[in-house]
């Protein structure tokens, strides 16, 4: 994990990962793409619900996947150098996916 001149920390990501997060997000984008068609096509309500829960549960499969990676990299990479605030950051970090 980097920190940048404004205090923007990045994460440094290898190609595999950065490729496999995309791909998750383009079908995450395709789904909620279908979602305005089934809004454009007057469709029934229960059916788009449906879409939305599905859409929902893909992003946060997608959220416990990264905060998984962050736990496992920056959170110990950070309580390594002695920074155990690092922990409340976790902890707020799986509320917020909750």
């Amino acid at each position: 994990m980097k920190e940048s001149k404004n205090t923007l920390k990045t994460k440094e990501r290898e190609e595999e990962e950065k490729q496999k997060l995309i791909r998750r997000l383009n079908i995450i984008a395709g789904q909620v793409s279908g979602l305005q068609q089934m809004v454009l096509n007057d469709r029934y309500c229960a059916d788009i619900l449906i879409q939305i829960s599905s859409t929902t549960n893909a992003l946060k499969s997608l959220g416990s996947e990264i905060l998984k990676n962050h736990m496992k990299s920056c959170m110990v990479e950070e309580i390594q150098k002695g920074n155990f605030s690092t922990i409340d950051e976790i902890l707020d970090l799986v509320n917020r996916l909750k």
